[in-house]
C-alpha cells in the first residue's frame, strides 16, 4: 500500500519531533521531511511533492501565508493538502488560510490524534472516528480560551504601565489592540475604520474614542512608569518626553501579542 507522504513545516523543534514520533510505527503515513522556515518550506514542497503538509503560520523568513501564496505547482505532480496548525485564531486568519488553499485549520495546542486523523483524511485514507462537529466545538473552545488569555495579558500590561481600569481609554485601548491583532491592516485606517468601529460598539463618537485613548497613554506617561513600558518590549523605546501616538502604541502592543501567539 502506498504511504501518504507528509511534510512538517514548523519552527518549533519540539512540535516537529512530537509529530514525527506519532508516526514512528504508522503503516499509512511516511514523514518525508520537515522545514523550520518559509523559504525552506517552499523549496521542499516543490522538490518532495508531499501529499499533505502540516503548516504553521508564524515562521522566520516567510510566514505560512507566504508559503501558500508563493508555491509554484507547475512542476509538481499534484497540489498537496495543507493542514494549518497555529495559535492565531482570529476569524480573519482562518478565512485567509482557507482562501489561500488550506484544507483544514487546527488551533494549537493540537490534539495529536485529531491531527493524525486529518492527515489520513486529506491524504486519501477514510477516517470516521472524528466528526467535524466535534472539531468546530473544540475550535470555539480554543477561541474563548484565547480571548480570556488575551484579556488577562492586556490587563497585566495596562496595570504595569499605569493605565487604570476605571477610565474609558482603558476599554477603548483594549478593543483597539484586539482589532489590530485580528486585522493588522486596520492600523493604517485608524481614523476612518478603527475609531468608528470602537465608537459604534460603545455607542460614542470616534473623536471621543481618540481622545480617551490619548488620555490613557498620557496617564501612563504622567505616572512615570516609562521603564515598565520599555521592559514590556525588551528594549528602550521611549523616554519621559517621547510619548507615542495612539497608532504607534496600539501597533506595538498588537505586534507583541501576535509574536506571543495571541
Amino acid at each position: 500500500m502506498k504511504k501518504i507522504k507528509l511534510l512538517i513545516v514548523d519552527d518549533s523543534e519540539e512540535f516537529v519531533n512530537n509529530v514525527r514520533e506519532s508516526y514512528f510505527d504508522d503503516e499509512e503515513v511516511e514523514v518525508i521531511g520537515s522545514a523550520s522556515d518559509g523559504l525552506e518550506a517552499i523549496h521542499k514542497i516543490e522538490s518532495f511533492n508531499p501529499d499533505v503538509v502540516i503548516l504553521d503560520l508564524v515562521m522566520p523568513e516567510v510566514d505560512g501565508f507566504g508559503v501558500l501564496s508563493n508555491l509554484d505547482y507547475n512542476n509538481m505532480t499534484s497540489k498537496p493538502n495543507f493542514i494549518v496548525t497555529s495559535q492565531l485564531i482570529g476569524e480573519n486568519f482562518i478565512n485567509k488560510a482557507i482562501t489561500l488553499g488550506a484544507s483544514y485549520y487546527l488551533v494549537k495546542p493540537v490534539n495529536m490524534q485529531m491531527l493524525k486523523d486529518r492527515v489520513k483524511e486529506f491524504g486519501g485514507v477514510t477516517v470516521t472516528k472524528k466528526s467535524t462537529v466535534l472539531d468546530d466545538r473544540l475550535i470555539q473552545q480554543a477561541v474563548k480560551r484565547s480571548q480570556r488569555n488575551l484579556d488577562e495579558k492586556l490587563a497585566n500590561i495596562f496595570i504595569s504601565v499605569g493605565i487604570p481600569a476605571h477610565i474609558k481609554g482603558y476599554q477603548f485601548l483594549r478593543e483597539a489592540i484586539k482589532m489590530a491583532i485580528d486585522s493588522p491592516e486596520i492600523i493604517n485606517s485608524i481614523t476612518k475604520k478603527l475609531y468608528p468601529s470602537i465608537a459604534n460598539k460603545f455607542e460614542t463618537s470616534p473623536s471621543k474614542v481618540e481622545r480617551a485613548i490619548r488620555h490613557a497613554i498620557e496617564v501612563a506617561w504622567n505616572r512615570g512608569k516609562i521603564e515598565n513600558i520599555n521592559n514590556i518590549f525588551g528594549i528602550k523605546i521611549y523616554t519621559a518626553n517621547d510619548k507615542p501616538t495612539n497608532g504607534e502604541f496600539i501597533a506595538l502592543l498588537a505586534d507583541k501579542m501576535l509574536m506571543e501567539g495571541a
